[in-house]
């Protein structure tokens, strides 16, 4: 009886994380560039009374061998990094990637950080930056009085200067990409580190070697459906229930054997 309640205790621990992973996308389902979390699951060890092929005789074997389960844990949370849908704004300071591939910004501490969201400002110097204000990488600085601004889907900045009558090259963005994207650290901000399982970024030029291009006017909305989410909660409470009731069908009949002896 202990063991039926240790096992189902281990799955509703589980699929609490899983709850606080769906809740987790809901409440970014516009955020943009925001990537939604996928929990994942994994059995804990086996306790194993007779291994399949032991021994039942003279020249004869087991077909089949003995195992109880212990229960479940979380393993982790992947992140899935499928392409967003697109939503026209017009500004443009407004950039999306159309394919693969990550902005690159320079933290306060000297870090480098990945984004999908693409809301780019200026602070006081010119600079693009994010709504937190860490500046894109490579700095783009755009001089005051400039106007026109464009970025080209290669990631090249131009801009009209004034007493100009030839846009100004500005510079060029690139992309990062890396080859484990689900292993990147989230830090809030919708920012991503390098990690040990992401490997180190991969950089390059919109439109090359794989990376997508740049969509000026544009942001990436969040890769969250509601629909799915809904339908997954339901499940996680459905089973959730089945598991209490396993708790409570364990409680009885230990109340009974005790009461019985």
């Amino acid at each position: 009886m202990a063991n039926a309640l240790h096992t189902a205790r281990s799955g509703l621990e589980a699929l609490d994380a899983k709850l606080r992973t769906i809740s987790n996308n809901l409440a970014n389902a516009n955020t943009v560039g925001f990537k939604r979390d996928r929990a994942a699951f994994e059995t804990l060890l086996y306790q194993t009374e007779r291994p399949a092929g032991a021994p039942a005789g003279a020249d004869q074997r087991f077909g089949m061998g003995l195992s109880t389960g212990a229960g479940v844990r979380i393993a982790g949370s992947e992140r899935v990094h499928s392409q967003g849908s697109f939503t026209i704004t017009g500004n443009a300071l407004d950039l999306a990637i159309d394919g693969e591939g990550l902005f690159e910004v320079s933290l306060a501490d000297g870090r480098a950080a990945f984004t999908r969201a693409g809301a780019f400002t200026r602070d006081a110097e010119g600079r693009l930056v994010t709504a937190q204000g860490h500046p894109l990488a490579p700095g783009i600085q755009v001089p005051e009085g400039a106007t026109g601004i464009t970025t080209g889907p290669d990631g090249t900045v131009s801009a009209m200067l004034p007493g100009e009558t030839t846009p100004a090259d500005l510079g060029r963005l690139t992309l990062s990409a890396f080859i484990n994207p689900a292993g990147l650290e989230p830090m809030g901000e919708n920012l991503f580190l390098e990690s040990a399982a992401s490997g180190p970024p991969q950089q390059g030029n919109p439109g090359e070697n794989g990376l997508g291009r740049i969509r000026q006017g544009s942001l990436e909305a969040s890769n969250v459906s509601a629909v799915q989410e809904l339908v997954d909660m339901i499940e996680t409470q459905r089973a959730y229930e089945i598991n209490s009731k396993v708790i409570s069908a364990s409680d009885e009949m230990m109340r009974y054997v005790n009461q019985a002896v």
